[in-house]
Parts: structure tokens; C-alpha cells; sequence
């Protein structure tokens, strides 16, 4: 009993070592960010909220966040919906283990080598560098993303209500919209959520790929060759809080949930409702 108390207590001193190194560069971050000196960032002189304001009446860092936000939201729709279709693809009618490596491969492709190869491709077919050469690098990765955990939620599925419907004549695409999809819905919504944040941070390939484009991870390194200043630590510490937050909404939505699918007989309503002339 004695030897595993002292197990157990190293275990937690060497949990709580691997927190601190994990977090408290974070938090040093996030208190620097208030700190109201105006050339050593290091130096506390008080608590101010002055870099916030400086941050948001700065029109360049606006205008990035601006094109981060309409390039993430498109990546975002095209990566959901075409991640979607190809999880179902491989889950129900395509098994192969080499289809399975060329979804995935991207995930596992460095970054920068994905960015000098999407650029080499861009010069062949001499694709100007923009917002729509950003879409298209972001939604190479943001598909296997969003098919890998729309995938995960398809493994849980019980596929017997959908044949349930199917035998009762109902179409493929009505079952899918209407017993499918809002079963796996957490699972889309989450996968909608990390692709979304995924495509915010992401910085290595948008560098290679922008042009003259400027996206806000792009601002932020070149603010950031002249020297950390206290706009800086404003500008990372709102880019953490959002990330998190999108990443705690994708834990939430994509958490198993108590409610039960709908049953063959609900199905079977669902089905003569559908069937029956208006």
C-alpha cells in the first residue's frame, strides 16, 4: 500500500511538472498582454487594457482577420461537405486500406513540404497566388480532417434504421437528410469546428501559397520579426481564446449523446408520412 502511494505521488508531482511547462508560457502570455508598459513587455507597470484598444483600432490587423475569417468559413463549408460525402463513401461502400492512406495522407504530409508542393502546382498550371489559392491548400487537409471524424461518428451508427426506411420506399438522399445527418450531426459540427480553427492558426501554408495576400497569422509574423511588443501579446492571447473556445465547442457537440436514435417504428411513421400523396 505504502509503495503505491509513493507511485502514485511521484505520478502526480510529474503531471503537475508537464502542466507547468505545458501552460505557464500561456499564462505569462495572457497577464503581459495587460501589462501597461510600453517598450519592455517583460517589465510589469500596472494593469492597462490600452494594447486591446491599440489592436482594434489597427486597420491592418483588421483586415486580416477579416480575410482569415471569409477564407476559413469557405474552407470550412467545402471541407464538411465534401469530408462528409467521402467518410460515407469509405465507410459504407468503398473499404480499401490504400484509399484509406490517400485520405489521410495530407494530415500526415509537413506542412512545408505540402506548401512548396502546392506552389510548384499552382505555377505549372499558373494559378495567380490569393485568396482562392489559400482555399484550395487549406481545403487539401481540411477535407481528411473533417472525413476522419465524421468517420468516427459513422462507426457508432446502427445502419439497420436506414434500411428500415429504404424498405419502406423512401429515397437515398431523403433517408440520408432526414435519419442520417442528424445523428451524425455532432459529428459534422465538430469536424465543421476543427477545420474552421485549424484553417485561423494555420500559417506555413498560407505563406507559400498567399501572394500579396495578407491573413492574420501572416500579420502577426510580421509584426513580430521587429521585436514582441505589447500589441502583440493582445493579438496572441485573442487568437488563443478563440482556438480554445472552437476546440471546446468541437469536445462538446462531438461527446456521445444520451438521447436515443429514432427506432424502426419511428422510422416507419417517418417513411408512410414521406410516401403518402399530398
Amino acid at each position: 500500500m505504502a509503495e503505491r502511494r509513493r507511485t502514485s505521488a511521484w505520478l502526480r508531482v510529474f503531471m503537475g511538472v508537464v502542466f507547468v511547462f505545458l501552460y505557464l508560457p500561456l499564462i505569462v502570455l495572457v497577464a503581459l498582454s495587460f501589462n501597461d508598459a510600453q517598450r519592455s513587455v517583460v517589465s510589469w507597470q500596472g494593469f492597462s487594457v490600452r494594447w486591446y484598444g491599440e489592436m482594434v483600432r489597427d486597420e491592418a490587423i483588421l483586415g486580416a482577420v477579416g480575410t482569415t475569417l471569409t477564407i476559413a468559413v469557405v474552407v470550412t463549408v467545402i471541407a464538411v461537405v465534401v469530408g462528409t460525402l467521402l467518410a460515407l463513401g469509405l465507410e459504407r461502400y468503398t473499404r480499401s486500406s490504400v484509399l484509406d492512406g490517400a485520405v489521410y495522407f495530407p494530415i500526415l504530409v509537413p506542412d512545408i513540404v505540402l506548401g512548396i508542393a502546392l506552389l510548384s502546382f499552382y505555377s505549372i498550371i499558373h494559378l495567380s497566388l490569393g485568396i482562392r489559392s489559400i482555399v484550395i491548400a487549406h481545403s487539401v487537409w481540411g477535407i481528411a480532417f473533417a472525413a476522419a471524424i465524421v468517420r468516427t461518428r459513422l462507426r457508432g451508427f446502427d445502419r439497420s434504421i436506414e434500411e428500415a426506411s429504404l424498405d419502406l420506399g423512401v429515397k437515398e438522399i431523403p433517408t440520408f437528410f432526414r435519419i442520417t445527418l442528424p445523428v451524425i450531426w455532432p459529428g459534422v459540427l465538430a469536424a465543421a469546428l476543427v477545420v474552421f480553427t485549424l484553417s485561423i492558426d494555420e500559417f506555413v501554408i498560407a505563406y507559400f501559397t498567399a501572394g500579396q495576400t495578407v491573413t492574420f497569422p501572416i500579420q502577426v509574423y510580421s509584426m513580430i520579426r521587429f521585436g514582441v511588443t505589447p500589441v502583440i501579446n493582445a493579438v496572441a492571447t485573442v487568437m488563443l481564446a478563440f482556438s480554445m473556445l472552437l476546440i471546446v465547442g468541437a469536445l462538446l457537440v462531438s461527446r456521445p449523446r444520451n438521447a436515443p436514435a429514432p427506432t424502426e417504428d419511428e422510422v416507419e411513421a417517418e417513411a408512410e408520412e414521406e410516401l403518402m400523396p399530398a
